[in-house]
């Protein structure tokens, strides 16, 4: 029965993985088809679609499912739906601060699922205000880690575009800066040949809360209660935990 179970917990693996695939894919083109409605169709003069496109490219869109968002965002194609951007604020596990951006169709439907997924998960939701104090908005750039590209090197390359620092995430660099100068930061990277994954403004923390590995399960956990739902587009977070931390997570994962 061994290898039946093996393979029985494969199989379930690879059914999450597709699962979490499929739900990318409906977030990824969500934002374009807003991004169209918002500022037209136009890539080229809509750098928010411009960016929208790139990040579902690099994470494999297939081009009609963009084609058709980018339609029916601008309006060239029926069938786009009238979505609303709602913030919601909460805490999670060891005080860990949430900012939970919901795109959606139905407002009574996105509040419900938030708030299960925090009671369930030893969080709770908080006023509005509470939470959004300690994040910033901020322009974020990941660059994919490459030969010859280094942080120095990425540094130098945006510093005059206006961005503020340059980090290093692991497998990839974060370039930091304005919201307002992400779109000069990210041209400074392309002139230089420097290839990025996704540019987009996102909300930063001010200050960060250390977790050991029972506080990161447990905050994931919550994490993947509020991915579940399908109108939950991003999560926020100020939580952080030490590389052999996180090394441990994954070897139990």
């Amino acid at each position: 029965m061994s290898g039946h179970s093996k393979w029985a917990t494969t199989k379930h693996k690879k059914a999450a993985i597709d699962a979490k695939r499929g739900k990318l894919f409906a977030r990824l083109v969500k934002n374009i088809e807003v991004a169209a409605r918002t500022g037209g169709g136009d890539p080229a003069g809509n750098p928010t679609l411009y960016d929208a496109i790139q990040k579902a490219r690099k994470n494999s869109v297939p081009g009609d499912n963009i084609d058709r968002a980018v339609k029916r965002g601008s309006g060239a194609e029926a069938g786009g739906a009238d979505w609303e951007t709602i913030m919601y604020e909460g805490y999670g596990p060891n005080g860990v601060a949430f900012l939970v951006e919901c795109l959606t169709d139905n407002r009574n439907r996105a509040a419900s699922d938030v708030r299960v997924a925090f009671t369930r998960n030893n969080g709770s939701l908080a006023d509005p205000g509470s939470v959004a104090y300690l994040f910033t908005r901020k322009g974020v750039i990941e660059v994919p880690k490459a030969d010859g590209v280094d942080e120095d090197t990425i540094f130098m390359t945006v510093l005059d575009a206006g961005a503020e620092e340059v980090t290093d995430e692991g497998e990839k660099f974060e370039v930091i800066s304005e919201a307002t100068d992400l779109v000069k930061v990210r041209t400074a990277l392309v002139e230089a040949g420097i290839e990025y994954d996704s540019a987009e403004a996102s909300f930063v923390p001010a200050t960060k809360v250390e977790l050991d590995l029972e506080g990161v399960k447990k905050v994931l956990k919550l994490i993947d209660a509020l991915e579940d739902s399908d109108d939950v587009q991003n999560i926020y977070t100020n939580f952080t935990a030490p590389d052999s931390v996180m090394a441990e997570f994954q070897a139990e994962d």
